[in-house]
């Protein structure tokens, strides 16, 4: 029979297992291996006010077709819902403002777009660089900041794209690089674009042919639980919770694998591995049967973020806005920093979504690179930065009647600079281990479809690894 092992049960591990059991048919032998008490991995949904609301990934890019797709195959296709018809505001320069229109994760195609956000000055920074030397990247990656920087100023990078890439990643414009984060704008310059505005015009999605809106983004009605459960159900697999693989080994054409305690592990042999797990354990894993793999996968640097679910008093009124972000160094007028980076006005963005007593829900994210401190804050204490600045961006003044908090410890990889680069070198030594795969956010994506994606190309790889022995 056989037998193949999926390390990792978050989105990518199972997918992997969904797409493996449709290739392989039920007489093969899949065990999901999770070394937490769940499924999921960073899709977590928890009650709050009688709902389930997810306090990991909050939605899914619909301009992409796989979690879609994955929601036709399992039936859920009728619970996939998209976001009410509202705009999203920034907090920057010690004022909100609307979220501009006509950007690419911030980066602005007309300089009268992003007016209202920037000073005069940052205004000027980018007319002006219509006038500088013809940009060109030769092929070359660069930091989103320090190339943004140099050409339309500080204040777009601060008040625009940082925070668009800090809601992602988590991370700082500086340390990321253009290619993997904003792979359009580096690809208009590639086909001949000589400025940063040329550059975001032509990266700008074109208008659907009928004229109307297509939706950016989908969740499912129901949270994030219902498709890991439908993923597992349709998986088939023998699963392994609170089980963590300690040791990887070549074992004559296949693989043994050691799970458990250290002193006594289970021992598991099986004809292929998916390793779908963050960064740090990869390398782990590989260090013994490819150091190169486990040398690059050790270049990855992760962040860690906390995610807040709040139910307030119900007739507590809502800004008619889907959530705000938050710039970096913002302050409250004495002075206090920011706590939050972000807040999803949940009842706004998905009208769907209230609590069972009618309690307006919101969600508000901590934590960006750099912030470890910040971090080592009780949830009590992060809770009670979070209400305040709440209370700064909303005017809302009212303790919630319901809270969650989930911590996602080095939960976010950072793509630096040439990450690509990086990536085609870890799947060119992977590559080299038969009957082994990766898959998950490290590689192409953070985004629910771009890990999805990975587990049905890790999938594919076992499927074919075993139809030609």
């Amino acid at each position: 029979m056989t037998r193949v092992a999926v390390v990792g049960g978050g989105v990518s591990g199972l997918v992997a297992a969904h797409r493996l059991r449709r290739s392989l048919g039920p007489d093969a032998e899949i065990v999901l291996v999770e070394q937490t008490g769940a499924l999921g991995g960073k899709l977590r949904s928890l009650p709050l006010a009688g709902v389930e609301l997810d306090l990991g990934a909050e939605a899914f890019l619909a301009r992409r077709p796989e979690v879609l797709r994955l929601a036709e195959e399992l039936g859920l296709a009728a619970d996939v819902v998209h976001p009410g018809p509202v705009a999203a505001r920034v907090r920057a320069g010690g004022a909100l403002h609307p979220l501009p229109a006509g950007t690419v994760m911030g980066v602005p195609a007309d300089p009268e777009s992003v007016a209202g956000v920037l000073s005069p000055a940052g205004v000027a920074a980018v007319r002006a660089e219509a006038d500088l030397p013809p940009l060109e990247l030769g092929g070359a990656d660069a930091s989103v900041g320090g190339l943004l920087r140099a050409r339309v100023g500080d204040e777009v990078v601060d008040r625009l794209v940082e925070p668009l890439l800090g809601g992602v990643y988590a991370g700082s414009a500086d340390g990321l690089g253009l290619r993997a984060t904003i792979p359009a704008l580096a690809a208009a310059l590639d086909a001949g674009a000589k400025s940063i505005t040329e550059a975001a015009a032509a990266a700008l999605p074109a208008p659907a042919p009928d004229g109307r809106k297509r939706p950016v983004f989908g969740a499912f009605r129901h949270g994030y639980r219902e498709f890991v459960a439908a993923l597992a159900d349709s998986a088939a697999a023998e699963v392994r919770l609170g089980a963590p693989v300690r040791a990887l080994h070549r074992d004559g054409a296949g693989w043994r694998l050691e799970i458990g305690s250290a002193p006594a592990p289970d021992v598991l042999a099986a004809d292929a591995v998916v390793l779908a797990v963050p960064a740090p354990a990869a390398r782990k894993l590989l260090a013994g049967v490819s150091p190169a793999a486990a040398e690059l996968l050790g270049r990855v640097e992760v962040a860690s973020m906390a995610v807040f679910g709040l139910a307030l008093p119900a007739g507590t009124e809502l800004p008619a806005a889907s959530g705000t972000l938050v710039a970096r160094g913002e302050v409250h007028a004495d002075g206090t920093p920011f706590t939050a980076k972000a807040f999803t006005f949940t009842s706004r963005k998905w009208p769907h979504l209230t609590g069972t007593g009618g309690e307006p829900l919101v969600r508000g994210s901590v934590g960006r690179t750099g912030q470890d401190e910040l971090l080592r804050r009780t949830d009590a204490e992060l809770l009670r930065g979070v209400l305040a600045d709440l209370r700064e961006v909303t005017g809302v003044d009212a303790e919630p009647v319901d809270a969650a908090v989930v911590r996602w410890g080095g939960g976010l990889p950072q793509y630096g600079v040439d990450h690509l680069d990086l990536v085609a070198g870890l799947e060119r030594a992977v590559g080299e281990l038969d009957g082994l795969e990766l898959a998950g956010a490290a590689l192409h994506g953070v985004g629910v479809p771009a890990c999805a994606a990975t587990g049905e190309a890790a999938a594919t790889g076992i499927t074919r690894h075993l139809a030609t022995g």
